[in-house]
């Protein structure tokens, strides 16, 4: 098996910032994502997504170390002071380097 080394860059947020993130992520070169409803607690309380204010979204981008680095540090920067934000960033082998 031939695995290329990538990061995946996930993004837990609240889902007002749906359309912005998804507009970061190919503003900093990423070539996709995938994007799921998730509901979840922490600190803050739960997040049930009984009502469209309390909407959680993740976000998963697979991309270069770069491309990983900039766009979280903008989602730091931008929306972490303002928003619910959770970023986690792993190492990852892909098997078709060309779609990343």
């Amino acid at each position: 098996m031939n695995l290329h080394p990538k990061k995946l860059l996930v993004v837990i947020a609240e889902g007002a910032l749906e359309k912005s993130l998804i507009r970061d992520a190919r503003q900093y070169g990423a070539q996709g994502y995938t994007l799921s409803e998730v509901r979840g607690g922490g600190e803050s309380g739960d997040r049930e997504a009984a009502w469209e204010a309390d909407r959680l979204i993740e976000m998963k981008v697979i991309c270069d170390e770069a491309v990983a680095a900039k766009l979280a540090q903008h989602v730091l920067d931008t929306y972490a002071p303002h928003y619910a934000v959770t970023l986690f960033i792993n190492d990852v082998g892909v098997f078709r380097p060309q779609k990343f």
